[in-house]
């Protein structure tokens, strides 16, 4: 079979694999997983990106549930990632699909399998609907499909929207009248996205000025692939420059990541926004917890949590790992270098409308520009600069022979800095005596070596990157 969930579900591209067909499979397979879960009162909410057909692959999704005799929300137009999340537990349903590819390219298209906590479901959830989508073709039992204004007038299948209810939450975990206060002009860059519009709406009652860029239904991306990263957001740095605005935001094709851009057109990566964020949540409202991150994450969050007494937690790369906690421990914030970020009283989830609202209110509090707030971050918990690249293998090779011989061929120093920690928790990690470090993670999928790289100068970290190469080199 060549359908594979991966930690978020199942991604493929359009007319390739994901198919209509293939996509009824996967349905009826998450339909007889939400029948093991709650065979009395089963319920799905569906949600859907603005990719190609994506409308159309969420009323098919609906159709099976329905033969099924689940009751299903379907989001009456595409939505956030995050408000599909909460309108799981908001609803109490069982489970939640959204179509979604997130941040691929504009070619893909995916299913995000939700469990009943509002999260990602877990590796042994997903394992269990892989199970089952084999047990059905080995069985050659077809989906179950009902048509979609039957099933409207039975009321299986009710079209309702998310977003109101979403953003009633977020002004729980928001201040709107402290943003209102610092009357902001914002460019809000929903990157052609599930995102668009969603941050002016919130907003809307306030004094912030928000101007919309890429909010138009496109679902080709513009030819982009929409994730918020510096290369993609050439639009939006321009037009803040142009306009004079204070900040930029942006949300992926999904809206469960951000990226910033200060007035200067300078981009504001992830890593500084949940730092910013974190700092602001334990000195302006006294909040306390553990931190989680992911190993690829920045160390300025230790630093600070060590400036406030508060452990930090260092998980592999997936945000799955920080739901986890999220559920079983007292967890302040977590996230990753990838824009996926959550704090306390919010689903266990990455939301990048949650984080650009966050830092506006932190820009708000503030008073100053935001790379005024960045260098004042950076001179009490930096210098950090970092860096990632993909590196093509020569050969394929397991993930664990990768892994023995990135540590049989540690070396002592890197560059003229001494090596003084080696981690393994997700690929090989090398932490240097100045503060800077290493991450070189095989993929486990395919041929690639990722190379993260994180030291007090852009130099140093060029410098670690080019180690980083040479190991590939030896695979």
């Amino acid at each position: 079979m060549t359908i594979k969930f991966g930690t978020d579900g199942w991604r493929a591209v359009i007319s390739d694999t994901f198919t209509f067909a293939n996509l009824r499979l996967v349905a009826q397979a998450i339909a007889d997983f939400v029948l093991e879960q709650n065979s009395s009162n089963p319920s799905v909410v569906v949600g859907f990106d603005t990719r190609f057909l994506s409308d159309r692959y969420a009323a098919d999704v609906a159709r099976v549930m329905a033969a099924n005799g689940i009751h299903t929300l379907l989001a009456r137009a595409d939505t956030p990632t995050p408000a599909i999340s909460h309108a799981i537990v908001d609803k109490g349903a069982t489970a939640g699909v959204m179509i979604t590819a997130s941040h691929n390219p504009p070619r893909y298209n995916g299913v995000k399998l939700k469990a009943s906590y509002g999260g990602s479901a877990s590796p042994e959830q997903n394992k269990r609907v892989e199970q089952l989508l084999e047990r059905n073709v080995e069985m050659v039992h077809g989906p179950n499909l009902m048509d979609f204004d039957q099933a409207l007038a039975a009321g299986l299948i009710r079209k309702f929207d998310p977003a109101w209810a979403y953003y009633e939450h977020l002004s729980t975990l928001v201040d709107l009248d402290k943003i209102s206060s610092g009357e902001l002009r914002v460019v809000a860059d929903g990157m052609f996205g599930a995102g668009r519009g969603t941050i002016g709406e919130v907003l809307t009652r306030g004094r912030t000025r928000v101007h919309n860029i890429r909010h138009e239904m496109n679902p080709g991306f513009g030819g982009i692939h929409p994730e918020p990263i510096a290369k993609h957001l050439g639009l939006l740095m321009s037009t803040i420059q142009a306009g004079h605005w204070d900040v930029g935001l942006a949300t992926d094709g999904d809206a469960d990541r951000i990226g910033a851009v200060d007035a200067r057109g300078n981009f504001v990566d992830p890593h500084r926004i949940f730092a910013l964020v974190l700092r602001y949540l334990l000195e302006k409202r006294g909040w306390t917890g553990k931190v989680v991150r992911t190993v690829s994450t920045t160390r300025m969050l230790d630093r600070i949590a060590a400036a406030h007494g508060l452990g930090i937690v260092e998980t592999p790369v997936g945000f799955n790992h920080i739901a986890d906690l999220m559920m079983s421990d007292d967890v302040l914030m977590g996230g990753e270098e990838s824009g996926g970020i959550s704090i306390k009283g919010h689903i266990p989830e990455g939301d990048g409308v949650l984080m650009g609202l966050l830092l506006l209110e932190v820009m708000a509090d503030a008073g100053v520009p935001l790379h005024e707030v960045v260098a004042d971050l950076l001179a009490k918990y930096g210098p950090a600069q970092y860096a990632r690249t993909d590196l093509k293998l020569k050969r394929p090779i397991a993930k664990s022979a990768m892994v023995k011989m990135l540590l049989d061929e540690a070396p002592a120093q890197i560059e003229g800095v001494r090596v003084e920690d080696i981690q393994t928790t997700d690929g090989v990690k090398y932490y240097l005596d100045d503060g800077s470090w290493l991450l070189i993670r095989p993929s486990g999928t395919e041929p690639v070596l990722r190379v993260y790289a994180e030291a007090p100068s852009d130099a140093r970290v060029k410098a670690l990157l080019g180690f980083g190469e040479v190991m590939a080199n030896k695979a």
